[in-house]
């Protein structure tokens, strides 16, 4: 079964663990430090991700470690931008609205 991104990046715990590991790629043992839950529970979240194809795994010696996929990111970041547009349309809306009220009062 395929995983859904947008799935993976709703649980809080993912997203910080896409966090930790958007600079330096960590090991399973290292992003588990940063959380109060097992390391079970990490790889749980790690396999999710990389199921998800957002992380990928790298083979060093006997350790694996995990870095972020900018390119599944940008995925994100292409569907978020229609609500960008729309935001941005909306607040240029209120900050005409704002200047006719203060023109009006004047």
């Amino acid at each position: 079964m395929r995983r859904d991104i947008f799935q993976a990046i709703a649980d809080p715990t993912r997203r910080a663990i896409i966090t930790l590991i958007a600079l330096h790629a960590m090991t399973p043992n290292n992003i588990a430090e940063h959380f109060d839950t097992s390391r079970q529970a990490i790889s749980k979240h790690l396999r999710i991700l990389t199921e998800c194809e957002l992380v990928k795994q790298e083979q060093k010696g006997r350790e694996i470690f995990y870095s972020l996929e900018i390119d599944k990111m940008k995925e994100i970041d292409e569907w978020l931008e229609q609500f960008k547009k729309i935001w941005e349309l909306r607040f240029n809306q209120l900050d005409n609205l704002i200047s006719t009220i203060k023109n009006v009062k004047k």
